[in-house]
């Protein structure tokens, strides 16, 4: 008889509540038992929350160890792995303010110069690198489209602001990536809803086209549309479809409807994937938002007022119009 795995609970503590080795195997398999982190377990109805997250941190942390990168956002709610780092329950990343690295199992261990106010203790006791740290960590390390969505997210999600980034880069100069968080701190997007879109917005911006609107919202025929990215005024929409959301054919039905409407109303749409994001295909859909906005940038010929009274006048005195 075993008792169900109501908290994160290592294997050893699991084996004495009737878990052993193969069972928690069969349990994994037949999807009534979840790995949180490499090593912990907890059944499968438990709602997954950062209270949970963070308690299955504390099985693991080593004393004087702090959370940071990916584990610490992944702590306060802001998940950056990409779902093939998912398939396998990711090492938490940690980094020791001293002694040496840990070797913990389960644990990606490394050393990091952390201030007092770069540390905070979340209500389960782990200690975390702060939300502002934290994004700022990640946006050295990540690539330029992985940076940006981190840093739009954090700043959604947790109110970070360019000056607040700006403050902290005065500690960070000269530390590897920091080039690159520099030049990404002063276009934060808090609107963007999801990574895909910021990747989307980075892209246009490094490709010197105009800023567009975030979340533009646009009411037709008594249906409010909300558009990823927008150019009200060339009526212009970039929108990017993820895998998980858009690939339902319920919500490919509704893109289609809400896209229909948007071309009937005289906007140009234009949806970019995740293959989209380089190559001859990123060049395509590039070029074709660049040659929209040329073309509907164009002034009309000029037109020239004809006043009705000179008209009256010319006509009465045998003139023409």
């Amino acid at each position: 008889m075993t008792t169900p795995l109501l908290t994160p609970t290592t294997a050893d503590e699991a084996a004495a509540l009737g878990w052993t080795k193969r069972r928690l195997q069969l349990g994994l398999a037949d999807g009534s038992v979840r790995r949180v982190l490499r090593g912990v377990y907890v059944d499968s109805a438990v709602p997954d929350t950062i209270d949970l997250r963070a308690t299955a941190a504390a099985l693991l942390l080593p004393a004087r160890m702090v959370v940071v990168d990916r584990s610490a956002s992944w702590l306060m709610g802001v998940d950056h792995w990409d779902p093939t780092d998912l398939d396998v329950p990711p090492l938490l990343d940690v980094t020791a303010t001293s002694g040496t690295r840990t070797r913990l199992d389960g644990v990606r261990g490394g050393q990091r110069r952390l201030e007092p106010e770069d540390v905070m203790v979340l209500a389960s006791g782990v200690p975390v690198t702060t939300p502002l740290r934290t994004a700022a960590d990640l946006a050295c390390q990540r690539g330029r489209l992985g940076a940006a969505a981190v840093l739009d997210q954090f700043a959604r999600a947790y109110g970070i602001t360019e000056s607040d980034l700006r403050r902290l880069l005065l500690r960070l100069a000269g530390r590897r990536g920091v080039t690159q968080l520099r030049e990404l701190a002063s276009d934060l997007c808090p609107e963007a809803e999801s990574p895909g879109e910021s990747w989307v917005r980075r892209l246009v911006l490094d490709h010197r086209m105009p800023r567009p609107i975030p979340q533009f919202v646009v009411v037709l025929d008594g249906q409010t549309y909300r558009l990823d990215l927008a150019y009200p005024h060339l009526r212009i929409a970039v929108e990017y479809d993820g895998e998980d959301w858009h690939d339902s054919p319920e919500q490919r039905a509704a893109d289609e409807v809400r896209r229909a409407a948007l071309r009937r109303a005289g906007w140009e749409v234009i949806v970019v994937r995740k293959s989209d994001l380089s190559g001859p295909s990123l060049d395509a859909w590039v070029r074709r938002l660049r040659c929209f906005i040329q073309d509907r940038r164009r002034s009309p010929a000029p037109t020239y007022a004809r006043g009705v009274d000179a008209g009256v006048h010319l006509r009465r005195r045998g003139g023409r119009l």
